[in-house]
């Protein structure tokens, strides 16, 4: 009879080597909270300027704008180690 082989937690190829991810480089961090901060200010730019700025050509698209810039931030979230 064939007898089963068992693995001793000393071998590579160990669960807890498969599974772990390299860490973020250190300058992602910044650019994540740097896109979210930025959407927001450009979001809070427009509405206290009236609606003139940042960009007066794009109107209310300039809410779509900011949202789309936090959205990316939010994005890079889900790749945060």
């Amino acid at each position: 009879m064939a007898r089963a082989k068992t693995r001793s937690k000393s071998e590579p190829g160990d669960e807890a080597t498969k599974g772990e991810s390299a860490p973020n480089p250190v300058w992602f961090r910044p650019v994540m909270f740097g896109f979210m901060l930025v959407g927001l200010a450009w979001i809070i730019v427009f509405y206290l300027s009236a609606q003139q700025f940042p960009i007066p050509q794009l109107q209310n698209w300039n809410i779509l704008v900011g949202f789309g810039i936090m959205f990316i931030g939010f994005l890079m979230t889900t790749r945060w180690r």
